[in-house]
C-alpha cells in the first residue's frame, strides 16, 4: 500500500509549503495532494494550489502530487486542461488532477463565481472531462457542448497520450461513482468506514460493467482527517487546529472531537492501530491512504509515520 499526505495550503506560507514538499519526498511517501479552495470556514491566507504544484514539480523528483480537488466551477475546462497537461510535462508524468463539483456555497458567492444546482454541477463536471481529453489528444479540438465549447483549439504542448491522470472525488452512488466508472484513472474518498466503502466498490464495479470497462483499471485511494502526532501534545495540537478550521458543534471537546472523527472512519490511534487499520482496507482493495498533514510548522508527524507506519504497509 502507498501512503500520501494531504496538505490545506490555508494559514501558512510559501516557504511552510515548500518545506512541506520536500519533506513528503525525503520521508518517502508516495504522493503529495492539495486541497483547493479560496477558504473553507474562514478568510485566511490561502495559497493557489497551482502556483504549487509548479513548485512541487521542481522541487520534488519522485512523489506524484495533484489536487484533491479542483472544483468544476473555479475554473474553465480549457484552462485546467492546458494547466494540467504542461504540469505533467513539467513533472515528468506525475501529476493527478483531481476534479469534483464543489461543495462551499459561500466561498463561491464571496469570489463571484456561479453555484449552479448539484445537479448541473455533475453534468458539467462530464462536460469538463470531455473538454480536457479532447485537448489532451491529437489534432486541433472543437466541442459544443451545452456549458462549454472548443473550435478548432490546438492546444500545445501535448501531454504524453494517455496523461494526466484523473481523479474523480466522492462516493455519491446516482452521480459520483458513475462518472467514476466513465472517466476515472482513481478513485478517491475520504473516510469511509469499511463496509461502506465495500458498498460503494460493489455499486462502482457494477457500473464499471454497464461500460464494458474492467473495474480493476481504476485505483482506489483514500483521504483520512485522522488526527495523529508522535505524541499527546502533537495529536492535541493538530485537534485544536482543525476545530478551528472546521468548528465542530457548539461546546464539544477536543476528545470528542476525535471520538467523532474516528466514528465516521477517520484512521487515528496509535502506530499499530493505524497499521492494523490500513491492513484491513488494503484487504478491500484500497491501493493508498494519504493522511491530512495539519500543520506545517513541524514535520514529525509526517516523520513519525515514516518511520512507525510506512515500514509496515510496504508491502500489503
Amino acid at each position: 500500500m502507498d501512503i500520501g499526505l494531504v496538505v490545506g495550503p490555508w494559514g501558512v506560507t510559501f516557504d511552510e509549503a515548500i518545506a512541506s514538499m520536500r519533506a513528503a519526498e525525503r520521508h518517502g511517501f508516495a504522493s503529495y495532494y492539495l486541497g483547493d479552495h479560496f477558504y473553507t470556514v474562514n478568510q485566511i491566507d490561502s495559497l493557489e494550489p497551482y502556483l504549487l504544484f509548479a513548485l512541487a514539480a521542481r522541487e520534488t523528483e519522485r512523489i506524484r502530487f495533484g489536487s484533491l480537488v479542483t472544483p468544476v466551477m473555479f475554473r474553465p475546462p480549457s484552462n485546467v486542461g492546458r494547466l494540467a497537461a504542461q504540469l505533467d510535462l513539467l513533472s515528468g508524468g506525475r501529476f493527478v488532477l483531481g476534479l469534483g463539483v464543489g461543495w462551499n456555497e459561500g466561498e463561491h458567492i464571496a469570489y463571484g463565481i456561479d453555484y449552479p444546482s448539484l445537479g448541473e454541477r455533475f453534468d458539467r463536471l462530464d462536460e469538463f472531462i470531455q473538454v480536457m481529453r479532447l485537448m489532451w489528444g491529437e489534432g486541433p479540438a472543437t466541442f459544443d457542448g451545452r456549458y462549454y465549447g472548443l473550435s478548432e483549439a490546438q492546444t500545445l504542448p501535448k501531454p504524453a497520450a494517455g496523461r494526466p491522470t484523473v481523479l474523480i472525488a466522492g462516493g455519491g452512488e446516482k452521480r459520483t461513482l458513475p462518472l467514476v466508472a466513465k472517466y476515472a484513472d482513481e478513485w478517491n474518498a475520504v473516510d469511509l468506514p469499511l463496509d461502506a466503502y465495500r458498498h460503494k466498490c460493489e455499486l462502482l464495479a457494477g457500473y464499471c460493467d454497464e461500460r464494458g470497462r474492467d473495474p480493476g483499471e481504476i485505483r482506489h485511494v483514500m483521504t483520512t482527517m485522522g488526527l495523529i502526532g508522535s505524541t499527546d501534545a502533537e495529536v492535541e495540537a493538530a485537534t485544536l487546529l482543525q476545530m478551528q478550521r472546521m468548528p465542530p458543534p457548539p461546546g464539544m471537546s477536543p476528545a470528542d472531537y476525535r471520538e467523532m472523527l474516528r466514528g465516521i472512519g477517520a484512521i487515528m490511534g496509535t502506530a499499530d492501530e493505524i497499521v492494523d487499520k490500513l491492513g484491513r482496507l488494503a484487504e478491500a482493495g484500497i491501493d493508498e491512504v494519504q493522511f491530512t498533514w495539519f500543520d506545517l510548522s513541524s514535520d514529525s508527524v509526517p516523520a513519525w509515520l515514516a518511520s512507525e507506519v510506512l515500514p509496515q504497509v510496504a508491502d500489503l
